[in-house]
């Protein structure tokens, strides 16, 4: 996905497109050889930059690839933020839910194109990138937390317990699509099966986190 913005300067421009080229680079050979088997080296040969000016743009090789991502990250928080007025957290992180279904997102798990099922397959599979996960989820999990706080009535302690479930329930869901794309198809009656699971899913979260969901 593209970064650039309408007004944006030519030399942001330029970086922007030397990240967005550093990334798909290096995804690109990441699924063609393996995470392991592509060096920092090869992705800033192939991009024709040297490696100082790869590190300026991504600090890690695990940088690299999650940049695809990166776009995700706090998502749930910005959803409880720009919730219409009156509107439960609960209700609009559920509805966001079940729109990003619809919409085949990658992030929801419930999307057969190849190159992100190859994507996924890579990320869950290499230590290093599940890691580095774990860390954007407990960066979601402080997101959330405080934008509960913020614009709701939940202290921090539950906004806290709150945020892990949440975020927790996302990676099951997304999890569940993914292994069932790669058992089955992508058909109407899985579709209708990962919306059902969503809200059996905020269901159970609607009746623990009462402070939260009216």
């Amino acid at each position: 996905m593209s970064e650039e913005t309408p007004g944006t300067g030519l030399r942001e421009l330029k970086k922007q497109r030397t990240r967005q080229a550093l990334s798909d680079t290096a995804i690109e050979l990441f699924l063609r050889r393996g995470f392991d088997e592509v060096s920092v080296a090869d992705v800033a040969a192939a991009v024709e930059v040297s490696k100082p000016t790869l590190f300026r743009y991504f600090p890690t090789k695990e940088d690299l690839a999650l940049h695809r991502i990166s776009d995700h990250q706090g998502e749930a928080a910005r959803v409880v933020r720009e919730r219409c007025a009156g509107q439960a957290p609960l209700a609009a992180l559920r509805m966001h839910f079940h729109e990003r279904l619809d919409a085949r997102d990658p992030v929801t798990g419930l999307c057969d194109v190849p190159e992100v099922l190859a994507y996924r397959d890579m990320l869950y599979s290499t230590p290093s990138l599940q890691a580095r996960l774990m860390l954007y989820s407990a960066e979601d999990e402080r997101a959330l937390a405080e934008a509960l706080v913020q614009t709701g009535p939940a202290d921090e302690v539950t906004a806290k317990l709150a945020a892990a479930q949440i975020v927790a329930v996302h990676h099951v869901l997304a999890r569940t699509n993914w292994h069932r794309l790669a058992a089955d198809r992508l058909t109407g009656a899985v579709v209708r099966t990962a919306h059902a699971d969503a809200d059996r899913a905020f269901d159970l979260l609607d009746s623990g986190l009462s402070a939260i969901s009216r």
